[in-house]
């Protein structure tokens, strides 16, 4: 890939659509740069329960993120069902958005071949320029049993009833904050993988950005 043809790829979506591992096989294949930010506030919301603070304390988790251990990114607590649920709260605080946000465009500006980044808001606020934006959804029930089959897998003792309940409730939190809500943006493309393996997922997200890449070839030919 030369320069010319750097590709910046948004993938936005709710919890447990399948886009995080999606967008690490985009990232592999075009070999490109990946950057979970969903990870971002999954720390600065574990920081935050580690420090004994709420949440919920909007000026306290806008300290967290400007002083963000990046060390927390591989923390094994990070996928954890507590860790998700804080990071759900400390992304509704415009502070630690804002605190973050510069991170975020730094990293795909600056790496070689273009990046591929994921989370909530990334085609909407991050990168709204980005290449290619797919937004990658399944249906409720189908991404609880996903979630649900992860947690019981880590020994966790949790109910399908209440991780259906939980993921809901976040869907509902994450498109009503006032601040960068999660929605597609008008130019992404819609992948809906509640029928589709991660396989098939890959082939469909492929077939989106290679018909780019191709389009664009074509305006320089």
């Amino acid at each position: 890939m030369t320069s010319k043809q750097r590709l910046v790829i948004a993938i936005d979506g709710p919890a447990a659509a399948g886009k995080g591992t999606l967008a690490r096989r985009i990232a592999d294949h075009y070999d490109l740069a990946f950057l979970d930010t969903g990870a971002l506030y999954r720390a600065v919301g574990l920081a935050m329960l580690r420090s004994g603070l709420d949440p919920d304390d909007a000026e306290a988790a806008e300290r967290m993120a400007r002083n963000l251990d990046l060390k927390l990114l591989e923390d094994p607590e990070l996928r954890t069902l507590k860790a998700g649920e804080a990071a759900s709260k400390v992304a509704r605080h415009a502070g630690v958005r804002a605190a973050l946000l510069d991170f975020q465009r730094d990293f795909a500006r600056n790496a070689p071949n273009g990046a591929v980044l994921d989370g909530r808001d990334i085609g909407t606020v991050v990168l709204p320029d980005a290449d290619v934006k797919l937004f990658v959804t399944a249906r409720a029930e189908v991404r609880a049993e996903r979630r649900y089959r992860e947690l019981k897998e880590q020994g966790k003792d949790v109910s399908f009833e209440e991780v259906l309940a939980q993921v809901k409730e976040r869907d509902a939190r994450d498109a009503a904050r006032a601040t960068a809500p999660m929605k597609p943006a008008p130019d992404a493309h819609l992948l809906d993988t509640s029928e589709m393996d991660i396989c098939a997922a890959f082939r469909a997200a492929r077939e989106i950005i290679d018909a780019h890449m191709a389009g664009r070839t074509g305006e320089r030919g």
